[in-house]
């Protein structure tokens, strides 16, 4: 049976670390796709984990999940608040979806406070930085386990 999760990344996410770390942190992407496939292989996952700073290939990836992936993790970055491609992308698969972002987006600017992808979200999970995404893999977890057991 297929275990994979798809971990996508929006714009600028490639840049973690070095932009804004007051902000987001100083840990870097590569290390935090490290910290979420170790925290996955504990729930026997594999993941599958992107960044793109293009629109287009992240709603491809998100079409494509809908055959290659159990559950949806996306940090959309500033798409999240205004892609409607993303949102119907991710209305489109029939696979849970986990909201990420590791800014708490409601105690920062008022434009980040909507989010198109929490329309399409099982779940969100903000404000804790890089271990955001460790958490986001629990909740999938979770949540694959109780597709498995029905």
């Amino acid at each position: 049976m297929n275990r994979t999760i798809l971990v996508l990344n929006g714009p600028n996410l490639n840049l973690l670390g070095k932009r804004e770390p007051d902000i987001y942190g100083h840990t870097s992407l590569d290390d935090i796709r490290r910290a979420t496939e170790e925290r996955a292989k504990t729930h026997e996952l594999t993941v599958d984990f992107r960044q793109s700073n293009d629109e287009g290939e992240i709603v491809s990836a998100i079409q494509s999940a809908r055959t290659d992936a159990r559950g949806i993790i996306i940090n959309a970055a500033a798409y999240t608040h205004t892609s409607v491609a993303i949102l119907d992308a991710l209305l489109a698969c029939d696979v849970p979806v986990i909201e990420l972002h590791l800014s708490n987006i409601y105690k920062r600017e008022e434009f980040r406070h909507h989010s198109f992808v929490s329309r399409a979200a099982t779940g969100i999970i903000c404000g804790f930085g890089a271990h955001g995404y460790e958490l986001a893999v629990e909740a999938m977890a979770h949540l694959i386990g109780k597709e498995d057991a029905s």
